[in-house]
């Protein structure tokens, strides 16, 4: 491929395998993910603000090599009560999240502010509804960040430990994306935006990151569409989303207006070529002649597309 959408090798063999019942999908996980953003006013002739992204090391089971932002699953324990709340109600975020109840909202919510400090050490709380934290560095902070990663420290005790509650309003809820059912790592994974808080600083905090970058998404886009810089058809679409705008504020404001309809892969046969289609996103439709389907679902994998 001339640019730098990710494509791994076994996926025709895999969409055949679940197309003759060989392959049982596995169910999506729910995650979070967030394009943390800041302006980039520094920079003479820039317009639009820059996202934080970090590259996934190349070792890593699903994406390896590729661009993403901070993100990850959710904990059994993001839609604890005790959590501290700021912000729009959970109602409100459940309608808005298109989930069915208040709980299921607060977890996911709960998981992009906790990923984003346990993967680039920015924390979207404060001590009261309208502060945030202006410093999240210093020994005590890196034990508690760590505590969260380990999960030896739950979200609602971390934010408890330090008064602190969750600002919800700081975040907006941009776009859902699932994972096509015939890769073995499903995630159903709700994009929120950003804006760094005044004080704070990003960090490479996760093991799963080899490199971090503040870049604009008009640059991202270019070295993608060159083939230099990897990235995944959610990443690739979020990125072209935000190149309108001309300041982290404005993302912010066009959030309530995105459409959070989930998107997924679909596959199909036309004559002897398989395609490779999103809904909505054409620009990442893939033709895969009959010469390259030819190889085996790797081996060590179940008929539950989990690796055994």
């Amino acid at each position: 491929m001339s640019n730098g959408q990710w494509y791994p090798p076994e996926w025709p063999a895999r969409i055949r395998a679940l197309a003759s019942g060989e392959l049982t999908a596995v169910t999506p996980r729910r995650a979070a993910t967030v394009m943390l953003l800041r302006d980039a006013t520094a920079e003479p002739g820039s317009v639009g603000p820059a996202v934080h992204m970090l590259r996934r090391r190349t070792s890593m089971a699903f994406a390896g090599g590729a661009y993403a932002y901070p993100g990850g699953g959710v904990d059994p324990r993001d839609d604890d009560h005790l959590v501290g709340w700021a912000g729009p109600s959970l109602d409100t975020w459940a309608g808005r999240l298109g989930v069915g109840t208040a709980a299921e909202a607060q977890a996911l919510v709960c998981a992009a502010v906790r990923e984003t400090f346990e993967e680039a050490g920015v924390l979207l709380a404060g001590p009261t509804a309208d502060t945030v934290v202006s410093d999240t560095t210093g020994a005590g902070w890196e034990a508690d960040r760590e505590a969260l990663v380990a999960r030896e420290l739950s979200f609602a005790g971390f934010l408890g430990r330090r008064g602190l509650v969750l600002r919800s309003d700081l975040l907006g809820a941009w776009a859902r994306w699932i994972t096509p059912a015939f890769e073995p790592r499903r995630y159903d994974t709700w994009f929120f935006v950003a804006a760094l808080p005044e004080g704070q600083r990003t960090r490479n905090a996760s093991t799963e990151a080899d490199r971090t970058v503040w870049i604009r998404p008009g640059d991202a886009i270019d070295g993608y569409d060159r083939g230099d810089l990897l990235m995944m058809p959610p990443t690739v679409a979020t990125l072209r989303a935000l190149k309108p705008y001309r300041t982290a504020a404005e993302v912010l404001k066009a959030a309530d207006h995105q459409d959070l309809g989930p998107v997924l892969a679909k596959a199909r046969m036309e004559g002897e070529e398989l395609v490779l289609s999103w809904p909505g996103h054409d620009e990442f439709t893939t033709h895969v002649p009959a010469s390259e389907r030819s190889a085996a679902v790797p081996a060590g994998e179940g008929a539950d597309g989990a690796s055994s």
